[in-house]
């Protein structure tokens, strides 16, 4: 329904979290700062460069064999 109301112009449409319904958000009066915007996609942005580095740590790691006895170096039991 959001997308709807956006495809036909509303742009100050969005979702009402009482009901779940899509609203004016501007006739609710219910603005969002833009620091709030911004800080949303700044965190969104760097969560996905930890995801892709761990990634690549991960495919690097998946070549590389195993130590005997499936132990890492120094982590031996005692």
């Amino acid at each position: 329904d959001l997308r709807k109301a956006h495809s036909e112009g509303k742009s100050h449409f969005g979702v009402n979290v009482y009901d779940g319904g899509v609203a004016d958000m501007s006739e609710a009066q219910v603005f969002e700062p833009s620091r709030v915007v911004e800080q949303a996609i700044q965190s969104a942005s760097e969560t996905a460069v930890m995801i892709l580095r761990i990634d690549d740590v991960i495919s690097s790691r998946a070549g590389s064999p195993m130590p005997d006895g499936g132990e890492f170096d120094g982590m031996g039991m005692m």
